[in-house]
């Protein structure tokens, strides 16, 4: 038993140690110095992060992130030139750490509705804290992206900033889930309607659970998970045993 744990111990701390050296990819357009690149621009995302969920992305402003940091409001456009593009790199951050975790939950896994499920779980379930990510609460950035995604894309410049690729890392994602659908269901006419739909919907769902409980079967009782599984395998030809 003693000899299993400490197997067990050191396989964590090998995953652990392995995790802690990979880099979250976030187009480059984004910003103007890469703030993994220095303490101050960790410093800048982690408590950016922390302030948006206190006071909302609104009232957020870069004199108050540099008030909160102890640093001039200059410094932080050094590395963005504004708040909007600070949103963008924080939701491309979260995309792109959603898809590693997607990567990592299929790989290996032979069955296509297995991979199905594992892929849905990822893109709906509660956040826990990465240990991998010391700078970056993956729970409270979740928190952002359920109330503050929509601003990222929902103005006047999205068609040439999706042009520039801004939005890559999101599409990545869907892209992924909807080739995971279509390998399922060959058949299904509509697969990046319905990954597209899991994806926002979660979040959807998520907000109205914790603000609209009266208009959601979502709660103590059901998570998003469950009703998003149950709606994918109610549309495609999906079993769990693994055959069609």
């Amino acid at each position: 038993m003693i000899v299993i744990l400490l197997y067990l111990q050191t396989n964590i701390l090998g995953m652990i140690n392995l995790l802690s050296n990979l880099k979250i990819a976030v187009p480059e357009k984004i910003f103007i110095k890469d703030p993994e690149s220095s303490d101050l621009g960790k410093r800048i995302v982690e408590h950016s992060i922390l302030l948006i969920d206190e006071i909302g992305f609104d009232s957020f402003t870069f004199k108050k992130l540099g008030a909160k940091i102890g640093s001039n409001e200059s410094s932080i456009y050094r590395y963005f030139d504004s708040k909007h593009k600070l949103l963008l790199y924080l939701t491309s951050w979260y995309w792109a750490w959603i898809e590693y975790q997607m990567v990592f939950a299929t790989h290996n896994v032979p069955d296509y509705n297995d991979q199905l499920f594992k892929a849905i779980e990822v893109v709906t379930r509660e956040i826990k804290e990465d240990v991998a990510f010391t700078h970056i609460n993956e729970v409270v950035l979740n928190r952002i992206i359920i109330n503050e995604y929509s601003k990222s894309y929902l103005t006047k410049e999205v068609d040439s900033e999706n042009k520039e690729g801004y939005f890559v890392v999101y599409k990545r994602v869907v892209k992924r889930l909807s080739e995971i659908i279509n390998n399922v269901d060959s058949d299904y006419e509509f697969p990046s309607s319905l990954a597209s739909t899991i994806v926002e919907g979660s979040l959807h769902q998520h907000f109205l659970k914790a603000h609209f409980s009266s208009i959601t079967d979502c709660g103590k009782d059901v998570t998003p998970t469950e009703f998003f599984l149950n709606l994918t395998q109610k549309v495609l030809k999906t079993t769990t045993n693994g055959t069609k």
